[in-house]
Formats: C-alpha cells, sequence, structure tokens
C-alpha cells in the first residue's frame, strides 16, 4: 500500500488515520507513524504515538480535533520524545506501560484491559519482546471493520529488531502468538512503514523468520562454538547483509543468544 507523503493525514480504515513524522532513519524506517483515532460523526478522537519531540508535526497531530486520550505503544523515543509537549498543547492525559509517561492524570495501561472512549473501544494486548513494556491496540466500534495497532511489534516493512536492554525473545514468541490467535482480517496499523491487510498473516510470517533466525544462530554456535561473540555470529548469519546493518543485527543476536542459552 502507498505510504502518505510527510505532514498529511490520510485515511486508513473508517476509524484510523495516519500521520508520518519526518525523521526518517536505520530504525524509523520512513519515519513515526502517529495514529488519530476516532469514530466518524464524532470530533473528538484518539492519538497513539505522537512522536519525539517535533513541535511542527506535534502541532499538526493536535489540530485534527480535539483529543480525548494519548496512548503509547512503547518507551522508544521516536514514539515518545514528544509526549510532554504534546500533553502540554492538547491537555488530554497520556497513558502507557511505563510511568514514565504518564500525563494529565493519566494512568498506567494494563494487559486486557478495554477502554471505552470517544465511542472507540480499545482493548490492550500485552506484546513484550521488542520491548519490555509493548503493548498492541486491538482497535473497535460498533459497525465498523477492526483493525490492530502494533508500534514495532509488527512492522510495515521488514522486521522488527529487539532491544537489546530489555527486549526478550520467548516474550517476543508468545506475543507473536497472541497476535496470530486475535484472528484474521485485522488490518495491522504499525509503527512504522505501511498499513498491512491481515494481522495473522503478517504474525505467522514473523514467526516463522524468528524461528529460521533462531535456527541459523544454533547452526553458527555449533560451527563457531558454544561461547562465540555475537559479533562472530553476526558476521556468520547475515553474511550477505550490508556491514553497515551489522550493528542493528547484533542487537537482535545479543537475545537470540541470551535466550538459547539460558
Amino acid at each position: 500500500m502507498t505510504h502518505p507523503a510527510y505532514a498529511q493525514l490520510r485515511a486508513v480504515t473508517p476509524l484510523a488515520s495516519v500521520m508520518l513524522e519526518n525523521n526518517p532513519g536505520m530504525m524509523t524506517l520512513d519515519g513515526t507513524n502517529t495514529w488519530i483515532l476516532r469514530v466518524p460523526g464524532n470530533d473528538r478522537c484518539v492519538v497513539v504515538d505522537p512522536g519525539d519531540h517535533d513541535e511542527e508535526h506535534l502541532q499538526r497531530v493536535a489540530g485534527v480535533g480535539p483529543v480525548d486520550l494519548t496512548l503509547i505503544t512503547h518507551r522508544h523515543y521516536d514514539h515518545t520524545g514528544g509526549v510532554a509537549r504534546f500533553a502540554e498543547i492538547t491537555g488530554a492525559p497520556v497513558r502507557s506501560v511505563d510511568p514514565t509517561f504518564l500525563r494529565g492524570g493519566g494512568t498506567r495501561l494494563e494487559a486486557d484491559e478495554v477502554i471505552e472512549v470517544a465511542g472507540l473501544t480499545l482493548r490492550v494486548v500485552a506484546t513484550p519482546g521488542h520491548t519490555a513494556d509493548s503493548v498492541s491496540i486491538l482497535v473497535e466500534a460498533q459497525g465498523y471493520p477492526s483493525a490492530v495497532l502494533t508500534g514495532d511489534t509488527i512492522l510495515g516493512r521488514g522486521t522488527t529488531v529487539l532491544d537489546d536492554s530489555d527486549g526478550n525473545l520467548g516474550d517476543y514468541l508468545t506475543s507473536l502468538r497472541r497476535l496470530l490467535e486475535l484472528g484474521e482480517g485485522l488490518a495491522v496499523l504499525p509503527g512504522h512503514g505501511p498499513e498491512l491487510p491481515d494481522l495473522a498473516t503478517v504474525a505467522q510470517v514473523y514467526l516463522d523468520h524468528r524461528e529460521d533466525r533462531l535456527e541459523q544462530v544454533r547452526t553458527a554456535l555449533d560451527v563457531l562454538g558454544a561461547d562465540a561473540s555475537p559479533r562472530a555470529v553476526v558476521e556468520h548469519v547475515y553474511s550477505d547483509v550490508d556491514p553497515k546493518l551489522w550493528p542493528v543485527a547484533e542487537k537482535s543476536v545479543n537475545v537470540q543468544l541470551e535466550y538459547l542459552r539460558s
């Protein structure tokens, strides 16, 4: 699907529109997707992941209409750097798993919590693995197709890097299976990259990819030795990948080695 240009609000589903922040990079792809959730005919909305501290982007998002609630999918700066300023602009409470980002009386998000706001029903799905605090959000409203906001747990292009400071492969595999169980036909609204048409399909692709990579790491350890360094494993497993990307791959390899060695 065609990804939106910067600074333009584009409707993706009847309940969700996206505004792409102009912060492209190796980890952010084209930039951070800020999602605006609204029931047709209702001027109130919910904003998910306002992005980093870019005043023009924050003002633009705030200008889409009265914001009743801001939600955070996970702690990374490209999703949260602008949280404090966005709360000042909108006056809306901010909710997240990590209490660092709570503003305006917002409380911590809880797994399986159901939030009724602005005519929407938002179901919190705990999906740790990319980071320990990652969540996905099932977006529903009577009479409209549902969709799932996946943050960085599932991206619109490529695969997710697991943060080796608090990411966990076991948790991530469980999270992918949890998303797979939500069923077919749900649109994927990711934190980066274009939307995808079917959650079940992409979750299975992600699971298969992770299992394949894990087997490659096991094989590398057989060849290099059980105590091989993460960089040695990266050079063995990712030999066909541009070496500029090896530092990023090393993050995921660190997490995979921790998983295998534990």
